[in-house]
């Protein structure tokens, strides 16, 4: 690792230890040349997740998207910016976990459905009428139903 003030290639580490999140670990390395001291970090390197979208068009996954998603469906619903962060998150993490290369966009939409189901049925209904694209009221109502018969 070269040195930030002398460009000298060769350090030492004098101290090591995990980040707050355990996603990371710091290092404070001592320059062998000049003998001043920086920090490097060390992190292990995400893997790409393409999302197949419904045209099977495919774009890198982009947690965002989630996130103003769930802020449309809870809109003046009482659910805050970090409750919304940390389904984002959740689901995040989950498809990371999964070692998933390649989602399908359907796959993501039944796992924001899914915790949303669980946080606010109203946000839940605002999502699915969305994501499931009802066109018609009878359609809305079914899945109102399959809610309150589910929720029973």
């Amino acid at each position: 690792m070269k040195c930030p003030f002398c460009g000298y290639e060769e350090s030492k580490v004098v101290d090591s230890r995990s980040t707050e999140d355990d996603m990371a670990i710091r290092r404070r390395r001592e320059c062998l040349k000049c003998n001043k001291r920086y920090t490097t970090y060390e992190k292990v390197e995400d893997i790409p997740i393409l999302v197949i979208k419904k045209d099977s068009s495919r774009e890198y996954f982009d947690k965002s998207k989630i996130i103003n998603g769930l802020l449309k469906a809870c809109q003046k619903r009482p659910i805050s910016r970090m409750q919304i962060e940390a389904i984002a998150n959740d689901i995040e993490k989950k498809l990371s976990n999964q070692m998933l290369t390649e989602v399908k966009s359907d796959y993501i939409g039944e796992m924001i459905m899914e915790s949303l189901k669980n946080l606010d049925e109203v946000a839940y209904v605002r999502f699915a009428s969305v994501y499931r694209q009802f066109k018609d009221i009878n359609t809305f109502m079914e899945e109102i139903k399959n809610l309150m018969t589910n929720k029973s």
